[in-house]
């Protein structure tokens, strides 16, 4: 199968049919205490995933809210979702009950200043202010990602977004908002959830907010141009980012005693055979697909191979933005789903007109020996691929503070709390973490994906991940724990194993997997 039909069903957590199950928990055995004291533990959401009230006090719709509204949704309205909006209070005794660190969640640009600049949104402000202060009054730190793929539609109505450089005064005039009213109960802060697949996604194939792109790059486009505008849009965000981070660190820092990073999704890239041509190609891949932000964050400048294959179509750092990008970062956020195999594909250099993947010169392809993941799930439970991305970061990019921003398995939203493939499932990625951080690995934190059965970005609501059942027939919306959150907070309690109160049968105390059984009563 060729790259691009995989990135179409790969992007996001996207990956269904021909992707591969593998056993995860090796009958390995693992709690909470076996991580630092200081190690942090949650969950994420975004805001237009979680929020609800899309039209409510004032917000205005983002790229998300129109991106949304492209598809037919039968019985769910993602405008409502969850409603977290109005039931906030409720989800934050949830995360106790879970016995969570931490709340990753996202603020809604246009709930906050909902004509993208100019007057902040009080009803905004407030709610912002309650889910903080309810967080803290129960021990819940806040950590707080300021673009989750939600650009303000006004601003991308008045001049395309991200796609022109007037974007920065505006972004860094809202984040400013941000740190000056929350900063002094926020320590984490992350400028742009998933950037190089924002980017990909939105304006390469067009299969994200805001959907544009080119023929044949691309379908159901909106507008665009797939060769140039991914560099563009890329180079936009890293100089976005660190404008943001100066305000932070010459403001705010100092007093706030905060943090500020990116995040990005990461897969490990792992070649098809042991031919030079694919073991090159794979390390391609990482340049590509991380390399093309980390390298200049870390470095000050692109790629070498990047700068190479995409030309004078990738924007160059004059000497001020490499010395204002380089550096400007506290920690890294990495959202891992799964591995991706990856054969050379050169001849792509050949063709014209290229983007960015004719410009990678890879494929990527199944396991072949691996079996496919059965339909009720997404993602193969390939948790050794985490271990290796983190690696990566150590050797390549000076082993930076990291937080594992997202992992999580999605499967059938239906009626049923029994999910042992999601125990199977984060309790072997967090296994391969922990193997990760006894090599040296600074990773300080990990969150599941996601708190609640949440409206997705490409799923719908037809495939959640979420750690508590959220009725949507129910007019209430009311959320039901899974057996894969009765475990995450037995894990949390420091307990190698469930115990038969929380509904799971087991033959010994561990958390070995096999021997758990599941009762919905």
């Amino acid at each position: 199968m060729g790259m691009r039909v995989v990135l179409w069903l790969c992007l996001l957590p996207l990956c269904f049919d021909f992707l591969r199950a593998v056993a995860g928990s090796e009958g390995k055995e693992y709690n909470r205490n076996d991580f630092p004291k200081d190690f942090v533990f949650g969950v994420s959401t975004s805001a237009y995933q979680v929020e609800g009230a899309a039209l409510e006090d004032g917000r205005k719709r983002s790229i998300y809210d129109t991106f949304a509204h492209r598809s037919k949704h039968e019985t769910q309205n993602p405008d409502v979702g969850c409603d977290q909006y109005h039931k906030y209070k409720e989800d934050v005794k949830l995360m106790v009950e879970t016995g969570l660190n931490a709340y990753r969640f996202s603020i809604s640009w246009s709930r906050l200043i909902p004509n993208g600049r100019g007057p902040v949104n009080p009803k905004g402000l407030r709610y912002y202010n309650n889910l903080i202060n309810e967080l803290i009054s129960h021990g819940i730190e806040p950590h707080v990602t300021l673009t989750h793929t939600d650009t303000p539609q006004v601003l991308e109505d008045e001049y395309g977004g991200f796609l022109d450089p007037r974007i920065i005064e505006d972004y860094t005039s809202y984040v400013d908002v941000c740190f000056r009213e929350f900063g002094d109960r926020v320590r984490h802060w992350t400028t742009f959830n998933e950037a190089n697949i924002f980017v990909i996604g939105g304006y390469d194939v067009g299969i994200t907010p805001p959907s544009r792109c080119s023929s044949p790059f691309g379908i159901h486009c909106t507008g665009g141009n797939s060769t140039t505008e991914p560099y563009v849009v890329a180079h936009i965000i890293l100089l976005a980012h660190a404008y943001a981070v100066r305000i932070y660190k010459e403001k705010y820092q100092a007093k706030q005693l905060g943090f500020i990073g990116m995040n990005l999704l990461c897969y490990h890239f792992s070649p098809l055979t042991n031919k030079s041509e694919d073991v090159i190609a794979a390390q391609r891949s990482y340049d590509f697909y991380i390399g093309w932000f980390m390298h200049p964050l870390t470095y000050g400048d692109y790629p070498e191979i990047v700068k190479k294959n995409a030309g004078s179509r990738i924007p160059v750092f004059s000497k001020t933005e490499s010395k204002l990008v380089k550096g400007s970062f506290d920690f890294i956020g990495i959202n891992y789903y799964t591995v991706m195999m990856i054969k050379d594909n050169s001849i792509s250099l050949t063709k014209m007109p290229r983007d960015l993947f004719a410009d990678m010169a890879v494929e990527w392809l199944m396991d072949p020996n691996t079996s496919e993941v059965p339909m009720e799930f997404v993602f193969p439970n390939e948790a050794w691929g985490l271990e290796r991305v983190l690696e990566h970061f150590k050797e390549v990019y000076e082993n930076p503070t990291i937080f594992i921003h997202e992992n999580g398995q999605a499967s059938n939203y239906n009626t049923s709390i029994n999910d042992p493939f999601r125990v199977e499932y984060i309790h072997a990625h967090i296994g391969s973490l922990l193997n990760a951080v006894r090599n040296g690995s600074n990773t300080r934190g990990y969150f599941v994906w996601s708190l609640l059965d949440v409206y997705e970005l490409l799923f719908d609501f037809d495939y959640t991940f979420g750690l508590y059942y959220v009725n949507y027939s129910d007019p209430k919306l009311t959320r039901h724990p899974k057996l894969s959150q009765k475990w995450y907070s037995e894990f949390l309690k420091g307990n190698y194993a469930t115990t038969a109160d929380i509904g799971i049968n087991q033959v010994e105390n561990t958390t070995t997997l096999d021997a758990l059984q599941y009762s919905a009563s």
